[in-house]
């Protein structure tokens, strides 16, 4: 999972998309980057870390320009070497960077159509393989000046050619910034503007919380399949480039990974996960209905909400039973479960008198490879807790996700060929319930009807591109098992430096 961030100004936008990306961390810890255009140059800066750390007082001074890009990465396959932290950039056409949140379904298949056209791609990102296919299609234009209709008819080959997830946002040298989303919309991208003095600056990112952090006032979600492209002087073109575009969201984005106060497809998060808690707390007094629990506990922060409404519903005492340290990383995207193990109780901490004494109801907003689920219920029993009780605000996660998260392999998965008894059992509840998918997915649904339906892959195995056979599973199983992370983690190189890429 990745965050992205585009803005074309009238002023200096290293600031503002360092800002941007601060609010967009949650989205991925493993490396930041920035890209600016200052006249025919490249300004680059990118390296393993936190967006606070990768970015020094020097480096911002050096990133000039009214235009730029930014990342936040958190690597779903390939490594977590700093050669392939994002934005990347190639020399011709114009020079073009692009920055890329998702994943490809294709990625093999497109690297060797581009080594036969003799483009090199240095690194296994599947996000430099975009950046060279849309340079590819750039080549075949012959003006000095790109008009919109050329970078849309680049864009339309573009999607022609690749399948999955993947919102993009890449400046042209020269001609300004293009933004695009995949024809089922899967990873989130927003359209804003800020009327300045000297006119209008136009941005899109990840999450309408970027835009509020920097002042930049919503417009509008970009469409599946739809292409933006502002000009340097700040021209505003849109057109949709897809064939058949189908709108088709991430489902988990609302679950667990958006932060709370973001709109995304003109759905309030935090109304979503309302919602979710809503129909879970339906489903407990219905299923559970001579329950014997006193308390609900919610595992922070993303259930926060959730548990609150299952609490109003059950009429039950709602309570903060953990304090949660806000500077551990998230623990199911952490590569190794070595590591995934050793930062829960660095994570969390009991407050004993919440639990003393107590059967507590824990919720959660999901339960992925069930290993932090278990040791929150050995700390809550060690807190004092005489039965914990587990909720799960999403349904039984039972497939790998790949539209960009880093979800594990189906054998890692805690749910997968186990019902909700066996999974109680392995994580020491007294009693588990999970949410009803066609609940999830009518939470959601809620806050917007127009869109139809969700890429529910994860919970149900219906991959929405319809092109992910077991082969490409097999082909993920080695990417992402818990060894081949392990082995891949020891080949991260040190952090690349300021470049200053000039326009040849």
């Amino acid at each position: 999972m990745c965050g992205i961030v585009g803005i074309v100004g009238k002023s200096s936008v290293n600031q503002t998309i360092y800002d941007a990306l601060t609010v967009l961390q949650h989205r991925g810890q493993d490396a930041a980057g920035i890209v600016t255009v200052d006249k025919y140059a490249f300004r680059l800066r990118k390296a393993n870390g936190l967006v606070k750390d990768v970015f020094e007082p020097k480096h911002m001074q050096r990133l000039q320009g009214n235009a730029g890009i930014g990342h936040v990465r958190y690597p779903t396959a390939g490594s977590s070497s700093a050669s392939e932290a994002q934005p990347f950039y190639v020399n011709s056409p114009f020079g073009i960077s692009l920055a890329h949140n998702g994943n490809l379904t294709n990625t093999v298949e497109l690297a060797e159509g581009l080594v036969k056209k003799r483009r090199h791609v240095n690194t296994t990102s599947d996000s430099e393989v975009l950046l060279n296919l849309l340079a590819d299609e750039l080549q075949e234009t012959r003006s000095l000046t790109l008009s919109a209709d050329e970078v849309f008819d680049a864009v339309a080959k573009v999607h022609a050619q690749t399948r999955g997830a993947y919102a993009v946002t890449a400046m042209i040298i020269g001609q300004g910034l293009v933004a695009f989303r995949d024809p089922f919309g899967i990873r989130p991208l927003i359209l804003g503007k800020h009327e300045s003095a000297t006119g209008t600056e136009y941005m899109v990112a990840s999450e309408s919380v970027a835009l509020d952090a920097v002042g930049f006032e919503v417009m509008r979600d970009v469409a599946p399949g739809e292409a933006i492209f502002v000009t340097l002087d700040g021209q505003l073109f849109t057109r949709q480039c897809a064939i058949a575009p189908n709108y088709a969201p991430c489902i988990f984005e609302f679950v667990y990974f958006a932060r709370p106060d973001s709109t995304i497809d003109k759905v309030s998060v935090y109304a979503s996960r309302v919602n979710m808690g809503a129909k879970l707390g339906e489903k407990i007094k219905k299923e559970w209905e001579e329950h014997d629990i006193d308390v609900v506990i919610p595992i922070p922060e993303t259930s926060c909400d959730i548990a609150l409404e299952i609490a109003r519903c059950m009429d039950l005492p709602y309570r903060q039973g953990f304090v949660k340290n806000r500077y551990i990383g998230r623990t199911f995207i952490m590569p190794g479960q070595e590591e995934r193990i050793k930062s829960v109780r660095r994570k969390l901490n009991a407050i004993n008198t919440e639990f003393k004494g107590k059967n507590v109801l824990l919720v959660d907003d999901s339960i992925v490879r069930g290993t932090t689920s278990e040791q929150i219920i050995e700390m809550a029993r060690e807190a004092g807790a005489k039965k914990v009780y587990f909720a799960s605000a999403a349904p039984e996660v039972r497939f790998p996700n790949v539209y960009g998260i880093d979800m594990p392999t189906s054998n890692e998965l805690i749910a997968y060929g186990r019902d909700a008894d066996e999974i109680a059992n392995i994580i020491g509840a007294d009693g588990i319930i999970f949410q009803n998918l066609t609940d999830l997915v009518e939470a959601v649904r809620m806050e917007n009807p127009e869109i139809k339906q969700f890429d529910t892959s994860v919970f149900d195995g219906h991959y929405i591109t319809n092109d992910v056979d077991q082969s490409y599973l097999d082909h993920l199983t080695q990417l992402r098992n818990d060894d081949a992370k392990l082995g891949r983690s020891k080949d991260i190189g040190t952090n690349l430096e300021l470049h200053n890429v000039c326009h040849p």
